[in-house]
């Protein structure tokens, strides 16, 4: 599909008002995208884990205006408030997909959003937000039109998503979510996710992620400003050519089970994340030194028990602990007895892997 497959014609219906809900998942990369081109198309191919519990709940009221407005015309509430510092942002969005949803400046936007984890937790809920509300403006065009092929709606939805925030497009549909042109994997594409297209063994279907929360402050340097780095970074070329790589192993890796390789692939590409920010100009570290310390302890549980946990990251200090179901028990009590100790105020989230986004 390009890019001019998502522009609906005329409307065929004209609703007066209505009001429409969805929750929409965080997620995790466990192949990382860092660096980015014009239009939110990422430099690299990337896929994740959705997750479960982390969502966006988001709900949409609209009201047709007398005639369209030369401003978008929307109030947001954030977890019952008023956040007029959220405004830009969806100015942004909305600005961005207009030609693929053109009925914005027809309509007042009552937009209610909150997440089922604290905002102040340090995850980031732009990826879930954004998902949640591309799938609103979606549930709305769909009461315009005829019919729209479900398999559409998702793939216009992801399409929507990536406009307002790059890993948003991965937080539609799916378990194992592939975003990014690769040519070794069938469906593959730089404006849309698309769930994992082979085959996946048992044991990754019910992963579970701890996320400990190493700091809840804001980050001293934005993704934003990081990914724009990666256009004069010295090792950009070798980078993009490493996560084509690790995607192509995973292959194999997911379909066998493969929980030690699993572990090599998932963690160096959490540290080469962070090198990347290391070693660009200028240089940042987000990395705090707890999150070193809870790393090491990680390795060292491993050495010594042969569990199969192993760690990931965002852009940020929080470590996502990720590991088999039947190995829950045994985690659960090495996270309380050993690493509890390093996160903020105690505070962690148990999640596991989730399936995508649903109406409510």
């Amino acid at each position: 599909m390009i890019e001019d497959d998502f522009i609906p014609l005329p409307y065929r219906f004209d609703k007066e008002q209505g009001r429409v809900q969805w929750k929409a998942p965080s997620n995790i990369a466990l192949v990382k995208y860092w660096g980015k081109k014009q239009n939110q198309i990422p430099a690299n191919s990337s896929v994740s884990f959705t997750l479960d519990k982390c969502r966006t709940i988001t709900s949409v009221a609209f009201t047709k205006l007398d005639k369209p407005n030369k401003e978008f015309s929307f109030d947001l509430l954030f977890e019952g408030k008023s956040r007029e510092d959220f405004k830009p942002k969806i100015v942004t969005f909305f600005k961005r997909i207009e030609k693929y949803i053109p009925f914005l400046r027809s309509y007042h936007f009552s937009i209610n959003t909150s997440n089922t984890f604290p905002h102040s937790s340090g995850i980031a809920s732009s990826a879930s937000g954004m998902a949640a509300l591309a799938l609103c403006l979606m549930d709305i065009e769909k009461q315009m039109v005829s019919e729209i092929d479900p398999d559409f709606f998702y793939k216009k939805a992801s399409f929507l998503a990536r406009l307002g925030s790059g890993s948003a497009c991965r937080s539609i549909k799916g378990n194992l979510v592939q975003w990014g042109e690769h040519n070794e994997i069938i469906g593959s594409t730089n404006l849309y996710g698309i769930p994992y297209p082979y085959p996946v063994d048992e044991v990754f279907k019910s992963y579970q992620d701890t996320i400990l929360l190493v700091h809840k402050g804001q980050k001293s340097v934005s993704s934003t400003v990081g990914h724009d780095l990666m256009h004069s970074h010295p090792f950009a070329q070798n980078r993009f050519v490493q996560a084509h790589d690790n995607l192509i192993r995973l292959r194999s890796i997911l379909a066998e089970g493969n929980l030690d390789d699993f572990i090599e692939v998932v963690e160096s590409e959490a540290l080469t994340l962070h090198a990347m920010m290391m070693t660009s100009i200028p240089y940042f570290i987000l990395m705090k030194p707890n999150t070193l310390n809870i790393i090491e302890k990680i390795w060292e549980f491993r050495r010594t028990t042969q569990n199969h946990l192993c760690f990931t990251l965002d852009a940020g200090a929080n470590v996502h602990l990720l590991y088999p179901n039947n190995e829950k028990k045994e985690v659960n009590k090495f996270i309380k007895e050993e690493l509890i100790a390093y996160c903020e105020n105690g505070q962690y989230i148990c999640d596991r892997i989730g399936f995508g986004a649903k109406k409510m």
